[in-house]
């Protein structure tokens, strides 16, 4: 009975060790190289790209005219901000967005950290150099006091008598807060990486020209750039 006994013992701890192991190894695995072909690399999804330059020859010609910019993955890469506001006020979720604390500090010092896109300072140079009015519109809850004017102008190079203090539109459920002010302004071409900044600036009447949002922003999902027929512009996501 003993030898039995230890037979069998040996048995059950041959399957406990090997089992998992054997499912491993019959468990289908995926390709260690995934090889890509010439028509997959050169293929391109039909959108509407325009560069810079192709922007300010569109204006050559006209008059000084009013332009707006979102902020948030527009004009800056302001996710050291929002990340730091999660990982401090609701980890794990984006409760953190609804807190008047957490505004409070991204409105007023924590941009010090965001870092400002290279598209953005060649749109800013070539509207100035057009002599053309600039505005910038965020759906950024407002707070009493804030430094995001002040950050935008020192980033960007602005002069006094050529800078306007950020709108704060604030927002609302259900509503686009940015197309009032986008038609109180009389803009006629609006900037933004978001799908509501192209459908705001339609909405108003203006020209809504897309910003690639970087990948790793902490605004997921990415939208699909071009998906509603707009302008997008190269190589905009830094």
């Amino acid at each position: 009975m003993n030898t039995v006994k230890r037979l069998l013992a040996l048995s059950v701890f041959s399957l406990v060790i090997t089992g998992p192991f054997a499912q491993a190894k019959d468990a289908p695995q995926p390709p260690l190289y995934q090889g890509v072909n010439v028509a997959q690399l050169a293929h391109q999804q039909p959108v509407h790209w325009v560069s810079v330059p192709q922007i300010e020859n569109s204006l050559r010609g006209q008059p000084p005219i009013a332009v707006g910019f979102d902020i948030d993955d527009t004009l800056l890469y302001s996710t050291p901000g929002f990340y730091r506001g999660q990982q401090m006020f609701s980890p794990g979720s984006d409760a953190y967005l609804n807190n008047p604390q957490f505004w409070q500090k991204m409105n007023n010092g924590w941009d010090d950290f965001s870092i400002p896109k290279q598209v953005a300072r060649q749109l800013i140079a070539m509207h100035l150099k057009r002599g053309d009015h600039i505005y910038f519109i965020t759906a950024r809850t407002p707070t009493k006091t804030e430094t995001v004017s002040r950050t935008i102008q020192q980033d960007f190079g602005i002069p006094d008598n050529a800078m306007n203090k950020v709108i704060f539109s604030g927002f609302r459920a259900g509503q686009n807060t940015k197309v009032s002010w986008i038609k109180q302004k009389n803009i006629r071409i609006f900037y933004g990486d978001a799908d509501s900044d192209i459908t705001a600036a339609r909405d108003a009447g203006a020209r809504g020209i897309r910003v690639l949002r970087a990948a790793n922003s902490s605004y997921q999902p990415l939208p699909d750039a071009g998906d509603l027929g707009e302008e997008v512009i190269v190589d905009s996501q830094y």
